[in-house]
């Protein structure tokens, strides 16, 4: 007897775990499309009733919640000339990386929807504003975004828009593990453990630059030819150099949400916490890894610097702050003397 129902309780919970992956996958690439193509329609329009919103659905900007209606929804008039989407039909995800339009200005975003028995369940928004802070702090006045802001550059340079052919993808674990390299590498100021093309680029928000090093907005360049890396930045080698002076003392809250196998492109998001003691804030990015031949060659950043007790990146399984301000956790007290 206990035998028995031993086995209908596998049976229950094999069941349950393939109604869920049923549901998930029941919403094919086109379907994607489509459920994306209409959240951001419906948020250009200014009306979450045009969207296939569940009861509860959560949205993020920059890690704070927004109420459908508010945020994006109020700031977006249209989608910009930068359009990029990436499609994962085994987790239920789409993205769109690119720009979008806030009246006479332009953002640089990512952003990560949820679909599950054709309803969106999740937003997540990362935007990059030319006045929003940047490694250094505010924006000054007359001088560059601080946070490397260039809808122009990227315009001119952006990701490679394809459908890799199926005998030369890398399948989607190890897109994975070549994206953990890259982070492996930043962690341990080692450039050589990353899976790599030499001259491999990376734009932060739209500006060529390095990791490690972060240089001023460029002056716009010639378009790279297409499907190939945006080019880095002056003076630099490839997305990996200068780390191992780089301030940085460990990527963390990592995730690999979503993976497009057709286009070999990966998207991860997690924090950069600088070395103790350092006065430079965290940030908190979504990067998206163009990947040939199974190693990487051009990184599309939009990423914020959160201020320093703002709950980043507020999205399971890391719902905290990394790392808690001082004030929180109070500092031990002193031995006490003899």
């Amino acid at each position: 007897m206990q035998r028995y129902m031993l086995m209908v309780a596998i049976t229950i919970v094999m069941a349950g775990a393939w109604t869920n992956a049923s549901a998930q996958s029941s919403c094919d690439r086109a379907c994607l499309r489509t459920m994306l193509d209409q959240y951001l329609a419906a948020v250009v329009k200014h009306d979450p009733s045009a969207a296939p919103l569940v009861v509860g659905f959560r949205q993020t900007e920059n890690a704070i919640n927004v109420r459908p209606g508010n945020g994006v929804w109020k700031t977006v008039t249209g989608l910009g000339a930068v359009q990029r989407r990436y499609l994962d039909a085994a987790t239920g995800q789409a993205g769109y990386y690119g720009t979008v339009e806030e009246g006479s200005a332009t953002a640089v975003v990512t952003v990560r929807v949820r679909v599950e028995n054709r309803q969106l369940t999740e937003a997540e928004w990362f935007l990059a504003r030319a006045d929003d802070p940047g490694l250094g702090g505010p924006r000054q006045p007359g001088r560059p975004p601080a946070n490397l802001h260039n809808p122009q550059y990227l315009a001119q340079n952006p990701p490679p828009d394809r459908v890799v052919p199926r005998e030369k993808r890398a399948d989607r674990a190890t897109l994975v593990r070549i994206v953990e390299s890259y982070f492996d590498a930043i962690t341990s100021h080692d450039g050589s453990v990353a899976l790599t093309h030499p001259g491999c680029g990376r734009a932060e928000n739209g500006s060529p630059a390095p990791a490690g090093r972060f240089l001023p907005p460029a002056a716009p360049a010639a378009p790279a030819p297409s499907g190939q890396a945006a080019p880095p930045g002056p003076g630099s080698n490839d997305c990996v150099s200068g780390l191992a002076n780089f301030n940085l003392q460990m990527v963390v809250a990592r995730r690999v949400p979503l993976v497009d196998e057709e286009a070999q492109v990966a998207l991860a998001i997690a924090v950069f916490v600088r070395k103790p003691g350092s006065p430079t804030p965290r940030n908190v990015f979504s990067e998206w890894f163009m990947i040939d031949e199974a190693k990487i060659r051009t990184i599309y950043t939009a990423m914020f610097y959160p201020p320093a007790d703002l709950a980043v990146p507020n999205w399971p399984p890391y719902d905290g702050n990394w790392p808690l301000p001082t004030g929180i956790v109070p500092a031990p007290a002193p031995p006490r003397q003899p």
